[in-house]
């Protein structure tokens, strides 16, 4: 870390200097006193009935047929839109946009289907859409073959905790190649969606209950990888292994591979919970509630949220040449 004289920290709409030594001994503090340092968690608001959405002094102004309430569009982190009749005006689309905050908008069937994200996310983008775009095959096989073995690894924890066989999954693991040649995350889903439930289960994306519950959760989870990847100045379209040139999300559908576990199981947590098989709002927001769920860096506790900007900018990292892996969480302790 390098030691420049003064460091600047941002709060709210103004800023202050402090010395980088004061910084240095505030964090000393925190660990000495075991405090803890938080990242702060945006809010992800949903929308399922009629509203207007409009904006004012960098608040976002909302509202419905009963009443009128503002939040600060700061502390947002994502925003679904479901209703058909909700408007939103076009200066509120760029003050959400300029604060990097997700916009999810949902089809006739009440499901995710399009997003609206930022383009103009970092200072240096265009220096970083450079690595990305010359990343060399090499170095995009290994990153592809960290994410499949991170991915396995949370499978075979998950079916762990729900004492299913999980074993032969470590040996899946370790023989996940470069590249994954030899598609070992197939091979591995086979025998994870085999057991992880106590009934017969084809997984289908396009597929009803409980289908339906997992699908919802993992565009939600996109749309998360998705913002995160913009955030650190990454395009989505460009990934490291899917590369359908229909997908504006290559990227996003990459990343999000190693988190897919946490949908899994609070699809699980809902089924022993409920008998509802249809995609319900309460469903909705058991299954949006995912983005603040704790993951773990070492010992270092994180939601997911914030995770997620971590991992995107370890491959940011890996991109320019400045570090070899990405920096992929467990997901549980």
């Amino acid at each position: 870390m390098k030691s420049n004289k003064f460091t600047v920290i941002f709060f709210k709409n103004s800023f202050i200097y402090i010395r980088f030594t004061t910084l240095l001994n505030l964090v000393s503090l925190c660990i000495k006193y075991d405090f803890k340092i938080i990242a702060m968690i945006k809010r992800t608001l949903f929308f399922g009935n009629k509203a207007s959405l409009t904006t004012k002094l960098e608040q976002l102004v909302i509202k419905t047929e009963l009443k009128q309430t503002t939040t600060p569009i700061e502390d947002l982190g994502f925003i679904v839109l479901e209703h058909p009749e909700i408007y939103i005006s076009i200066p509120t689309l760029t003050k959400l946009s300029d604060n990097n905050v997700a916009v999810i908008f949902c089809d006739n069937k009440h499901m995710p289907t399009s997003m609206l994200l930022n383009l103009d996310n970092h200072y240096i983008q265009q220096e970083l859409f450079k690595h990305q775009i010359n990343a060399t095959l090499p170095l995009k096989k290994q990153l592809w073959q960290q994410t499949v073995k991170t991915k396995i690894k949370h499978q075979a924890q998950h079916l762990q905790l729900l004492n299913k066989p999980s074993k032969v999954l470590n040996y899946y693991e370790s023989k996940v190649l470069s590249g994954d040649t030899e598609n070992m995350e197939g091979v591995a889903a086979a025998h994870y969606w085999k057991h992880i439930f106590n009934f017969n289960f084809k997984r289908d994306r396009y597929g009803e209950y409980p289908n339906l519950f997992l699908n919802y959760g993992y565009i939600i989870l996109r749309a998360a990888v998705a913002r995160a990847i913009a955030g650190s100045g990454l395009l989505s379209t460009l990934g490291i292994h899917h590369h359908n040139k229909y997908n504006a999300f290559c990227l996003a559908d990459d990343i999000m591979e190693p988190f897919r576990p946490l949908v899994d199981a609070k699809v699980i947590e809902i089924l022993a919970t409920s008998s509802v098989k249809e995609l319900t709002t309460t469903i909705k927001a058991q299954l949006l509630n995912i983005l603040t769920e704790t993951v773990y860096f070492d010992d270092v506790e994180s939601p997911l949220m914030v995770a997620l900007t971590k991992t995107t900018s370890s491959l940011q990292q890996c991109y320019t040449g400045k570090i070899k892996k990405i920096n992929y969480p467990s997901l549980w302790s």
